[in-house]
């Protein structure tokens, strides 16, 4: 990219409008609201809010939770689609380069969709369409009635190496773990790849928005192993490019975890990860501290976001908080749809 481009990113602008939208996030008094409705009165609601051109648009085709599932992921796109034209130069290409997220997230909706024996329509629900995969590719892997035939399917793509390589594990363990991994690992080294050493306008930034998000990956992966006692590698579900700590610490760490604790609470993201680690002390699974977990990488990017105000990090922190808001939205949906309580749907939800 050239001189004229770098020079102009328009953060000061971007990050304004990134504000007004911070403050149409939903709060907890609205996600109290919804716990008590249903789902036709979640779609009601949300037609109501900032989501109304999504619900408008799809609810002569759609109802309940089918209307709230399409309109959350539409709404969702809509407001990257707006990020990216807002921005300029740089700052377009790094968000561009950041929301290519939502291929990975579209990659392992497909499989686990195909995984489950989920019908076309419903992984099609599940897309975002924010990423630059486009409706050919992702019609494509609607019609897949096998996870072999994913991966064929996108052997093409920057994934295509990885799941080839991570089919065999798969098969042999019949577990999904393999094949995610290896979609994570390729978005975060494709991302980060030739950009460590860069110094170029608003790229230290991102790099350093990257290398949290690629340590929380890694805590999660670690400790994941860690409770599964399996004889398993730790090296092969390492992510490059964190700081936190390097793959041949990883063995040690997975095999002493409260070594592993007392490294992360000394961390840079000891603060945010506090509570996280106190709810893996005192539960028996890893589902509350994981979804403590994603809400210290909320915390840690919204530190990021004012301790760089005139950078991408703002814009990268609001994609986050958007899409975990769609992703409580969808929960609540999803539990009031097959009568869970309103305290099993709240340990779902993850809010900063």
């Amino acid at each position: 990219m050239n001189t004229v481009s770098r020079d102009a990113s328009n953060y000061s602008y971007v990050n304004a409008r990134v504000r007004s939208r911070w403050a149409a996030l939903l709060g907890p008094e609205e996600y109290d609201d919804l716990m008590r409705m249903g789902p036709s009165e979640i779609a009601r609601f949300l037609g109501e809010s900032e989501y109304e051109p999504e619900i408008d648009a799809l609810g002569s085709r759609y109802s309940g939770v089918d209307l709230v599932e399409y309109a959350l992921n539409a709404n969702l796109a809509r407001h990257f689609r707006d990020l990216l034209d807002w921005s300029q130069g740089t700052l377009y290409d790094l968000i561009s380069r950041y929301l290519r997220r939502f291929d990975a997230w579209n990659v392992k909706t497909a499989i686990r969709g195909v995984y489950s024996g989920a019908d076309a329509d419903t992984i099609d629900a599940d897309f975002v369409r924010a990423g630059e995969f486009d409706d050919a590719i992702l019609s494509r892997l609607t019609e897949c009635t096998t996870v072999q035939e994913v991966v064929e399917t996108l052997s093409e793509t920057v994934f295509g190496d990885a799941l080839a390589d991570a089919f065999d594990d798969f098969e042999e363990s019949g577990a999904l773990v393999p094949l995610e991994n290896a979609v994570d690992r390729t978005f975060y080294e494709t991302l980060l790849r030739g950009l460590n050493a860069a110094t170029g306008s608003g790229t230290r930034e991102f790099v350093k928005f990257l290398q949290a998000e690629v340590d929380f990956r890694n805590v999660r992966n670690a400790f994941r192993l860690a409770r599964s006692g399996a004889d398993i590698d730790p090296g092969e579900y390492y992510i490059e490019g964190g700081r936190l700590f390097e793959a041949n610490e990883l063995a040690s760490l997975v095999e002493n975890v409260d070594e592993l604790v007392a490294r992360l609470r000394e961390s840079r993201y000891g603060d945010e990860l506090e509570d996280a680690l106190e709810r893996l002390e005192t539960t028996e699974t890893l589902i509350g501290f994981e979804h403590a977990l994603d809400q210290a990488l909320l915390a840690y990017s919204d530190h990021l976001s004012h301790l760089f105000p005139l950078s991408v990090c703002p814009a990268l922190a609001y994609v986050l908080a958007k899409q975990r808001e769609v992703d409580n939205v969808r929960a609540i949906a999803r539990g009031r749809e097959v009568g869970l309580s309103q305290d099993e749907i709240e340990a779902e939800l993850v809010l900063l």
